[in-house]
């Protein structure tokens, strides 16, 4: 008997009570676990995702709407950065007030080319407060996932009053798992066996978290 035989052997005994023609999707899944973690005003879930995503070392800052072009045109400023790749569906207002030179998401860029650009600013999908995660999803304010992990400065703009959600189980239900997610808790960071961190290996090195709506601008978390 080959390892195929025993293989496929296995998977019918398996599969010996499950009704001829019901598909995987059919049966129901209970989905009554807790989805929420303790009770949270919406101001109480933004201050914790500040605070999740400052442990994970990004810099959060937070802005009314009218003054996010400055604080962009700041924080690129202070980077020191001269070219900004930026999605395809980007509000041009974001960099209005910033002193770069845009760089489209080209389809023909290499990882070289992207490498070369300074920074990257996109919106995201949804970010969940317990974790202190941000999730693209490749949306037009987000482009292809290679421009968020390339360029070495990530800033990232969060729109609180419907992007911010309490948990993953409440951010699950807002993505689709056709589409490309990303999935961001603080810049990219690696640590070797004698324990020693390394950011900016698989991704940024610098993440700046912008929470639009969240009261008025004040510098970062941590």
């Amino acid at each position: 008997m080959s390892s195929r035989d025993v293989v496929l052997a296995r998977v019918r005994r398996a599969l010996a009570d499950v009704p001829r023609g019901e598909g995987p999707y059919d049966p129901p899944v209970p989905r009554d676990y807790r989805r929420v973690h303790g009770s949270r005003t919406p101001e109480e879930t933004v201050e914790l995702l500040a605070v999740n995503l400052a442990d994970y070392r990004a810099l959060v800052h937070r802005c009314a709407p009218a003054e996010l072009p400055s604080l962009i045109g700041r924080l690129l400023a202070a980077r020191g950065a001269r070219t900004v790749v930026v999605p395809p569906g980007l509000d041009p207002r974001w960099l209005s007030a910033a002193d770069v030179s845009v760089v489209p998401d080209r389809a023909a860029d290499t990882a070289r080319d992207l490498d070369a650009v300074d920074s990257v600013v996109t919106g995201c999908a949804v970010a969940v407060a317990e974790t202190g995660t941000l999730v693209l999803d490749g949306g037009p304010d987000q482009g292809r996932r290679r421009i968020t992990l390339v360029p070495d400065h990530h800033v990232c703009v969060v729109r609180v009053a419907d992007q911010v959600v309490g948990s993953v189980p409440q951010a699950l239900p807002r993505l689709s798992p056709r589409r490309p997610l990303t999935w961001i808790s603080g810049p990219s960071a690696t640590s070797d066996i004698e324990l020693d961190r390394v950011e900016g290996v698989h991704g940024p090195r610098t993440l700046e978290v912008v929470l639009v709506g969240a009261g008025a601008e004040h510098g970062g978390a941590g």
